[in-house]
C-alpha cells in the first residue's frame, strides 16, 4: 500500500486579490506560507519518500515549507530539486546530489502547471465579470471543454496533468513509495477525476481549498483504497 498526498499550494498573492493568475509566478502570501505551515503539521504523522511539483514557485513554495516544517514527515531527508536533465539553461550546475539515503527528490514539471487562462491572466475575476457578463465568465472559469480567450479549457489542462500521473507519478505509488503533489486548482481536479473515475459534468465543480491535504492510499495496482481531506 502506498499514500498518495495532493495538496493545493497556499493562498498566493493573487488569490488574495481576486485576480486570475494562470501560468503567472505568483508567490505565497503570508497566509499562504502559513496554509502551507499547517499542512506539514496536519501530515507530521505520515512519511513521503517523493515530492511532484509544477514550475511554478507558489508550488515549489508550498512543497518545500510542507515537507520542511515537521521533519517527520520526510524522515530528516533533504528535499532536494531534480532538474529536467540536458537543460542547456543551467550549464550544468544542476548536477547536485547526496547520499541517495539522505535525499527527497522534488520533481518539478510543467505538465503539472495550472490551467492558462489566456487573456483573463492579471484581472479581477469581479471586475471581468461586471465587463464581460457573469455568465461567460462563469463559462469560462467552470465549463470542462470551453477555453476562455487564448487558453485553455479545463479538459486541456487534463490531457497534461492526467498522462503525467498516470505515466510518472503512479509508477513510484507502485512500488510503494508515498507522494507528495504540490499543484494547482485545475491541475489536481485531473488527477482527481482519474482516481475517483468522476465523469466531465462532475469535475468542475470541485472545490479545492489551499494548503489543504487530500490523502489517498492505494494498493500495489494503483487503485485507491481509501480517501480523506483532512479539513479541519
Amino acid at each position: 500500500m502506498a499514500t498518495l498526498i495532493l495538496l493545493r499550494h497556499g493562498q498566493s498573492l493573487w488569490n488574495a486579490a481576486n485576480k486570475f493568475t494562470g501560468w503567472v509566478d505568483v508567490p505565497l502570501s503570508e497566509r499562504g506560507r502559513a496554509e502551507a505551515t499547517i499542512a506539514s503539521c496536519k501530515l507530521k504523522t505520515y512519511r513521503v519518500n517523493v515530492c511532484f511539483t509544477s514550475l511554478l514557485m507558489r508550488a515549489l513554495e508550498t512543497a518545500v515549507i510542507c515537507l520542511t516544517e515537521c521533519d517527520e514527515i520526510c524522515g530528516g531527508k533533504i528535499p532536494v530539486i531534480k532538474h529536467a536533465a540536458n537543460n542547456p539553461e543551467w550549464h550544468g550546475w544542476d548536477q547536485y546530489h547526496v547520499d541517495s539515503s539522505e535525499e527527497l527528490p522534488i520533481f518539478p514539471s510543467v505538465a503539472l502547471d495550472e490551467r492558462y487562462y489566456g487573456q483573463l491572466q492579471g484581472l479581477n475575476k469581479a471586475a471581468a465579470a461586471e465587463e464581460l457578463g457573469q455568465e461567460q465568465v462563469q463559462e469560462w472559469r467552470r465549463s470542462f471543454s470551453v477555453r476562455p480567450p487564448g487558453g485553455e479549457s479545463l479538459e486541456d489542462t487534463m490531457s497534461r496533468t492526467i498522462p503525467f500521473f498516470r505515466d510518472q507519478i503512479l509508477a513510484y505509488l507502485k512500488q510503494g513509495d508515498n507522494a507528495l503533489v504540490a499543484a494547482h486548482g485545475n491541475s489536481l481536479r485531473g488527477i482527481i477525476m482519474y482516481l475517483d473515475n468522476l465523469s466531465p459534468e462532475e469535475v468542475p465543480t470541485l472545490n479545492l481549498k489551499t494548503g489543504v491535504p487530500i490523502v489517498y492510499s492505494l494498493n500495489s495496482e494503483g487503485q485507491v483504497l481509501e480517501k480523506e481531506i483532512l479539513d479541519d
